[in-house]
């Protein structure tokens, strides 16, 4: 390839899955993320809102995520999120109940509705305090009994995934995503050696030989370079304004020491006067 592709920018990612001609990719991909949640493996799925090229070589994709219904029914979300952005836990949430809650039409009962699946990809960590990059939330009680098995939220954080040996057909793909950027076409290693990830591959062929689609790739990694450069800025200030705070906390809390130091002195100070006064008093009755 004349230029190394990221799969995790949008455009890419949304080619990748969210195309018509490459259907397959997506079907290959939910059985690998959904794996045994899957009553059976998935053979077909219409996209919702297909990649539309055309769209995206003027500038206008706007929606980003995927979305598939199966032939029973029931629907997908993916979708791929560089930053961190603020309550992004909320709106990842949001995103799965506003898809499962929208099936419902004027008349339609709660039975009718399907179970709903959302699969987030995250290029930040979101938990600085858990080792494991993928996570499984599902409507579970504290003894694992499901409210309703209508599916739930798949997120993985690829900047913490790793894996000594590729053995999965998930572990290929997150493997896939979390590396794209640095893989070689002329020197694949052997995961990548499969008919998908072929496919895969050529989709970032297109993306770094195509010179208009390349300029446009350019473009949104240079957008995610601001964002991410606003976002350092925005914390740097915010660490500034918790360090003020904290050392306005501090000397506050050592003006409160000093304060209550004084008083108990003066406190201690009365009390040795009072004394003195009582035993002059005790003195002056003895004689």
């Amino acid at each position: 390839m004349k230029h190394r592709i990221d799969p995790k920018i949008d455009c890419v990612f949304k080619a990748l899955l969210g195309a018509e001609r490459n259907r397959r990719l997506l079907i290959h991909f939910l059985n690998a993320m959904l794996g045994s949640e899957l009553s059976s493996p998935l053979s077909e799925v219409e996209i919702l809102n297909p990649y539309n090229e055309r769209e995206f070589l003027d500038d206008k994709l706007s929606i980003v995520d995927v979305k598939a219904r199966d032939g029973d029914g029931r629907l997908y979300q993916i979708e791929i999120q560089l930053l961190n952005v603020a309550d992004l836990p909320a709106r990842i949430l949001y995103g799965w109940a506003d898809l499962y809650s929208g099936q419902l039409k004027d008349g339609d009962s709660y039975g009718e509705l399907k179970a709903t699946y959302g699969i987030w990809l995250l290029g930040q960590r979101l938990w600085s305090d858990r080792d494991e990059a993928l996570h499984r939330f599902q409507m579970r009680d504290e003894q694992g009994r499901s409210l309703v098995g209508h599916g739930g939220v798949w997120l993985v954080e690829l900047s913490k995934w790793t894996v000594a040996t590729v053995e999965t057909e998930q572990q290929r793909w997150l493997s896939f995503f979390a590396e794209g950027e640095r893989l070689d076409d002329k020197h694949l290693p052997t995961w990548m050696e499969t008919d998908e990830m072929q496919q895969a591959m050529n989709t970032l062929k297109t993306f770094s030989e195509k010179t208009r689609a390349y300029y446009r790739y350019q473009a949104r990694q240079n957008y995610l370079r601001q964002q991410r450069s606003i976002q350092n800025h925005l914390e740097a200030l915010r660490a500034e304004k918790e360090q003020a705070q904290a050392e306005k906390e501090q000397a506050q809390a050592a003006e409160e020491q000093a304060w209550a130091a004084e008083a108990r002195e003066r406190t201690e100070k009365e009390a040795a006067l009072a004394e003195i006064e009582h035993l002059k008093a005790l003195l002056q009755r003895s004689r």
